[in-house]
């Protein structure tokens, strides 16, 4: 990959230095999983950082006998930065939702990468910053009705990881089961609402891609309060 592509695809690096990209490409090491491939076991102590080249990832708690989905990570994010920088197990297991392709890095260069380069350290805060107002976003909430929920769940996907497509834009078809966890409602409520925004046109599935196109952002902006 070469740097340009590299900050291009990983916002984190889009502030790091010409030198911190090149070492960083030189270390990294690269993954492929299947669907539904286990990527990190809860538990299994942070040893490195990864980064999505390509397809979908859940990160998912196991809570009494099922497994709940906390949240759903595209291209060009990341995953494991907490692990390595308490130095503590993981407390989630994270699993391919696609075929995936990730770039590793050792958690040692990364934190040794952390401290020459304070862009990029400043750039990592930043974004984490960013997913703790997404979680206190989703805390608001949680007295809104279903439809509320899950309408803002699509359009934070969308505003993360959203092509733009002739049909609106695209973000990943995942089961109601995955959506219900992300917004905080029952299956039974995803799927009500869904067959709603279907019925509408707002979304079109298309099971066979594992896409879904959201043809109408603005109404779903809107039903989500974000208008």
């Amino acid at each position: 990959m070469q740097p340009d592509t590299f900050t291009e695809l990983y916002p984190l690096f889009s502030a790091a230095s010409p030198e911190t990209v090149e070492w960083l490409l030189s270390v990294a090491t690269h993954h492929e999983y299947p669907a539904n491939r286990a990527v990190v076991m809860e538990d299994a102590w942070g040893n490195a950082v990864y980064f999505i080249e390509a397809g979908w990832v859940k990160v998912r708690r196991h809570v009494d006998d099922r497994f709940i989905t906390l949240a759903v990570l595209g291209k060009g994010d990341f995953f494991g930065e907490m692990a390595i920088l308490d130095e503590s197990p993981r407390s989630t297991d994270v699993v391919a939702m696609t075929a995936v392709t990730l770039m590793s890095i050792s958690a040692q260069r990364f934190i040794q990468t952390l401290f020459k380069d304070s862009q990029l350290h400043h750039r990592l805060l930043q974004l984490m910053v960013q997913r703790l107002r997404q979680t206190n976003l989703r805390l608001q909430l949680r007295q809104q009705p279903p439809a509320v929920k899950l309408a803002n769940t699509l359009v934070s996907l969308q505003e993360a990881y959203g092509q733009p497509v002739e049909a609106g834009v695209e973000i990943l078809n995942m089961t109601p089961q995955d959506l219900a966890d992300l917004s905080d409602i029952t299956a039974e409520e995803a799927n009500k609402i869904m067959a709603k925004l279907t019925e509408k046109g707002w979304v079109i599935s298309d099971p066979n891609r594992a896409v879904l196109t959201l043809t109408s952002p603005k109404q779903l902006a809107h039903l989500a309060g974000r208008l």
